[in-house]
């Protein structure tokens, strides 16, 4: 059997490095062709020594020079920015291409890998939550398979296995409820970013897990949901479930449900995204029921975690409504991290734009790229006076 070739665009964060870690653990069923990485570039020389990719490419064009230095001995080919990315994924043929790009950066690389007809699995939720309607559009152009990577949409897709000719009636994505679970705005109105940072299950990237910590990782979640698997926003409930173990489940026309369960371990959709059709055995921890004897579950607060109503009211607007809610989001959490703004004026900042946008009902791809760089101004130039 030849190795699948694969592409990790985001080596060096969270779901990049646990990629090489399943990379590693099989090496005759996987080889590297490409790695690409933000800032870190002293990782992603390592990487590359280790892995022997094609090309590297680092996002940080300033960095570009080190990358060079560090990786002047291997016969690796180098680039630098968004567009050099794209250039390596028109240049060598990969088999499946794993984004695991912060935010909307994403966008473009997937665009271009689907273009050359390369199979998807998608951890940049993102990409579908700006243009989910192109990317879709462009995938099923081209017969090219998404194969989701974040836990609860992996969930859903391995539980729609088997299922092509019955419909969903509903999906449910579960939601640890974050460090805030439970409290109500006064409590959140001096937060600290230490504070936000400390999620109890789920070891991320800032990023991510200051979306978990507002909600807006599960609203973020709910518009992916929606192009991934053709559904209505009637059709997507949320429900927070703190252990973590059911990470999602389907409901079908008959009224049964499935579930998919594990330990909250992102190696595992991972293995599963770049192994599938088949699942490989691995030596993941197991989960074992008596370790968790109550499994519970609560209706989460739109009240106080706003963001979560502001994606369902982005994804009811349809259009750039969402794209407009994520340039705000990535912007607001920045800020927040550079002690700009307070947590609960993340969702203030994102409301703020929604409302203050123009709205666009069918957006081109350059409407996307417009909508995206001036709502950034916008969200920067919120109360900075």
């Amino acid at each position: 059997m030849t190795a699948k070739s694969v592409a990790i665009l985001g080596s060096t964060g969270s779901i990049g490095t646990q990629a090489l870690d399943v990379v590693r653990a099989n090496t005759s069923l996987f080889s590297i062709s490409i790695l690409s990485a933000g800032n870190n570039v002293d990782l992603l020389i390592k990487q590359c020594i280790e892995f022997k990719p094609r090309f590297a490419i680092i996002g940080n064009k300033d960095k570009f020079s080190s990358l060079k230095e560090g990786l002047k001995n291997e016969d690796i080919q180098l680039l630098a920015g968004v567009d050099g990315i794209c250039e390596a994924l028109v240049s060598v043929k990969s088999d499946i291409v794993l984004t695991a790009l912060v935010g909307y950066a994403g966008l473009k690389p997937t665009l271009t890998a689907i273009d050359q007809g390369i199979t998807i699995a998608l951890a940049n939720k993102e990409t579908l939550v700006v243009a989910g309607e192109l990317v879709t559009a462009r995938a099923q152009e081209k017969n090219v398979a998404i194969i989701p990577v974040d836990s609860e949409h992996s969930a859903i897709f391995q539980c729609l296995v088997g299922e092509d000719h019955n419909p969903i009636e509903k999906v449910i994505l579960t939601a640890s409820g974050g460090p805030f679970r439970g409290k109500k705005r006064d409590e959140l109105l001096e937060v600290t970013k230490t504070q936000a940072l400390k999620h109890p299950n789920w070891s991320m990237g800032a990023k991510i897990t200051i979306d978990s910590a507002s909600l807006m990782n599960k609203g973020l979640e709910v518009i992916e949901a929606k192009w991934l698997f053709d559904v209505d926003d009637h059709q997507i409930d949320v429900i927070v479930h703190p252990q973590s173990i059911i990470h999602s489940l389907v409901q079908f026309e008959d009224g049964s449900m499935k579930a998919q369960m594990g330990l909250p371990d992102m190696k595992l959709p991972i293995q599963y995204a770049l192994g599938y059709p088949n699942r490989l055995p691995s030596d993941f921890e197991r989960f074992n029921f008596m370790d968790y004897p109550t499994l519970t579950f609560e209706t989460p607060d739109k009240d106080t975690f706003v963001n979560l109503q502001l994606a369902y009211n982005a994804l009811k607007q349809k259009g750039n409504a969402a794209c407009i809610l994520n340039a705000a989001n990535e912007i607001a959490v920045e800020r927040f991290l550079n002690d700009e703004i307070k947590f609960l004026e993340i969702a203030e900042l994102n409301s703020y734009c929604m409302e203050n946008y123009q709205y666009i009902a069918s957006p081109s791809y350059e409407d996307y790229v417009a909508t995206d760089t001036q709502v950034r101004e916008l969200a920067k130039n919120w109360r900075t006076k």
